[in-house]
């Protein structure tokens, strides 16, 4: 891989991996950290891809790993999260913000499913390869991740006595 192809595809799909590792750590730090990994080691592969689908695919299936093998660490296991999401820039929009609460307060599999479907444009098939699940199992987290976020959401609209105005999904 060139140096100019390398910076091309960090500009493209730098936000896209620093998102994925956010949704599936919920740990500012950790994200960027996971962002440098996964950029370093499409550096030190110097692979050629055969299309921007394969690279955007490559990328997404590696922040998938190094997210899990944070997750997975002793550190991680050991101390109790920040959750600095929360401290971070707030969306402007009031029910993104909602959204955004609700859908970080999801389980992993849901959560990196709808982070991936509806805020990255990935089609179901996509999805399942990066999550190396079946594309049926996708379609089941998230149709599950709609009912826990209706679910979610009305209950709050509930709790703050307010007409509930459905917000979007989308970034």
């Amino acid at each position: 891989m060139t140096q100019e192809a390398f910076g091309r595809a960090a500009r493209t799909y730098g936000d896209t991996v620093y998102r994925v590792a956010l949704h599936a750590l919920k740990n500012r730090e950790d994200a960027e950290d996971v962002t440098q990994t996964v950029l370093l080691r499409l550096w030190e592969s110097g692979r050629e891809f055969e299309s921007e689908e394969h690279l955007k695919h490559w990328l997404l299936r590696v922040s998938v790993n190094e997210s899990r093998k944070v997750l997975r660490s002793l550190w991680r296991r050991t101390r109790v999260p920040l959750e600095e999401w929360r401290d971070g820039p707030a969306p402007e929009d009031g029910a993104r913000a909602e959204v955004l609460r609700a859908v970080m307060g999801l389980e992993t599999r849901y959560r990196l499913a709808v982070c991936l479907y509806y805020y990255e444009g990935c089609t179901v098939a996509q999805v399942a390869a990066a999550l190396r699940a079946n594309p049926s199992t996708v379609q089941t987290w998230l149709l599950r991740a709609r009912e826990r976020l209706k679910k979610a959401l009305s209950d709050e609209e509930e709790e703050e006595g307010h007409r509930y105005v459905r917000p979007q999904i989308v970034p």
